[in-house]
């Protein structure tokens, strides 16, 4: 029989540890991606900060006099941070404050004094937009102003001493107005803030779609090693982003299945599913292949899942499988080719494919196999053709006229015009369920407009089919790997995608 005593520490030992989980747990949900929340300076009213998982938004309420001169008082919900990094949020005022001169925004701190040096991006009262600084503890307080006025979104990205701010509007690209060198320590402060501008009022900021990622490193811009996944929807509407999982392993490609809540993906060459609501990912049996790409999508009647796979000394090839998994069946002969779309009747499938020509061009063929047809015939790369909910279009990008833009076409090939005509690198076109938009994936024009590569800052766009105003719907650290495939949800309500850090 055990010692009694031994028994009680036992049952205290499980308490204490219960406790801490919990208590570890409602931290978390308290304080989001962030660590802890600080009044800085003398104010009179304590501040506050409410976090909802569901929405993935932060209510942070705070009095304070200013951020200028050489003190501070404001509120701050923060984590440390060092390196390079970027922070990105929605943001706005809440109320009918008068006061022209509060503000909220993101802040990048050398401590939590009210005389520390910082950076910060702000939105006024007044909707003034701008870049504060301090220097030097206890030194005086600068800023850069932007010509957007009452931004929605702010980043500021820390390069070194290097510090970039960008704005925008909601829907609109992001715009950068300010850079300044400012020597802060490696290890900083960054976070949210809000300021009432009267240290006998009480201000609240509702701050959406948080994220502060790392952007790998310029030597090796290129590889994927060391990158974390955020695995996420977004809400066409609200344009808020709901964060589904984080993996600490590359992921890529998710497409949204009509079956059941789940979503579809690629990871380390295999093919996995995961429940809207999160928790741990099951793999999906694909037989004998074990190199997949991010090429691969659900059938419309929800009976099958094409893949494309690396094969030894072909390339990458496309194969059909049963949606719950089975052993899969060759499609495509010959090689490269590269799964983007499936007809409405779920009997024919549209990819892209090298066949020893010039470039890479669009073809389809039967879900059966059989003899493929060659859709496009051009010297610049065609690439990501996804059919149109009423089987009479295919939506492509190409870059035929120079930079790569967003094109459809008839099913035979035929009628092949231009949809999209800007300075951006537009990519992946995939229209919505209910053929209301097309969303497609945008770089800079820096980018060459026949590569899509990974870690860029890049934007997911969306433009009613019949066309008009192209929206951005959201901005950010992704590209290769983030929308590939079809990945809107079945009432055409949502999108998901894949962001990345390292």
């Amino acid at each position: 029989m055990k010692n009694p005593e031994h028994i009680m520490k036992t049952i205290l030992i499980f308490i204490l540890s219960t406790s801490f989980h919990l208590l570890q747990a409602q931290t978390e949900s308290i304080f989001g991606i962030f660590s802890n929340h600080s009044d800085i300076g003398d104010v009179k009213i304590d501040g506050t900060i409410s976090y909802v998982p569901e929405s993935d938004e932060y209510i942070l309420g705070g009095s304070g006099e200013n951020l200028w001169f050489s003190n501070d008082e404001f509120h701050f919900v923060w984590k440390t941070m060092e390196g390079d990094f970027v922070i990105y949020s929605k943001l706005e005022l809440i109320g009918n404050n008068t006061e022209p001169h509060r503000k909220a925004g993101i802040m990048i701190r050398q401590s939590l004094e009210a005389n520390a040096p910082y950076v910060d991006g702000v939105v006024h009262g007044d909707g003034l937009t701008s870049m504060q600084y301090r220097e030097k503890i206890n030194g005086e307080t600068s800023e850069i102003q932007a010509d957007i006025d009452s931004a929605h979104i702010l980043q500021l990205e820390r390069k070194g001493d290097l510090f970039i701010m960008k704005a925008a509007r909601e829907g609109e690209p992001l715009e950068e107005f300010a850079r300044y060198e400012i020597k802060l320590a490696n290890s900083v402060y960054v976070g949210l803030m809000v300021c009432a501008h009267n240290e006998y009022n009480f201000q609240q900021a509702k701050f959406n779609n948080v994220r502060v990622f790392v952007p790998a490193a310029e030597v090796t811009e290129n590889s994927r090693e060391g990158a974390v996944s955020f695995l996420e929807t977004i809400d066409i509407e609200t344009l808020n982003r709901n964060l589904v999982r984080k993996f600490d392993v590359l992921i890529e490609a998710p497409n949204w299945s009509a079956k059941e809540p789940a979503l579809v993906y690629n990871s380390q060459g295999n093919l996995y599913k995961i429940n809207l609501d999160g928790g741990d990912p099951v793999q999906i049996n694909t037989g004998s292949l074990n190199r997949l790409n991010n090429d691969h999508g659900i059938s419309p009647d929800q009976r099958w899942i094409a893949v494309s796979n690396g094969d030894q000394d072909i390339g990458s090839r496309i194969y059909i499988l049963p949606y719950e998994g089975g052993e899969p069946e060759l499609i495509t002969e010959k090689g490269p080719s590269y799964w983007h779309g499936w007809s409405k009747d779920s009997k024919t499938v549209a990819y892209v494919a090298d066949r020893g020509g010039k470039s890479y061009n669009i073809y389809t063929c039967k879900r059966s196999g059989g003899k493929e047809k060659m859709l496009t015939d051009t010297d610049c790369l065609d690439d990501g053709p996804d059919y149109e909910p009423s089987g009479k279009k295919i939506y492509f990008n190409s870059c035929r006229t120079g930079t790569m833009q967003i094109w459809r076409m008839n099913t035979d090939g035929t009628d092949q015009e231009q949809v999209t005509f800007d300075d951006y690198q537009d990519w992946f076109p995939h229209p919505s369920p209910d053929g209301k938009w097309i969303l497609f994936i945008s770089y800079s024009k820096d980018v060459t407009a026949g590569s899509h590569p990974p870690n860029k800052q890049v934007m997911l766009r969306m433009m009613p089919a019949e066309g008009g105003e192209i929206k951005v719907i959201t901005h950010l650290y992704g590209g290769q790997g983030t929308i590939n495939v079809p990945s809107w949800s079945p009432d055409s309500r949502k999108v998901a995608f894949v962001s990345y850090s390292y």
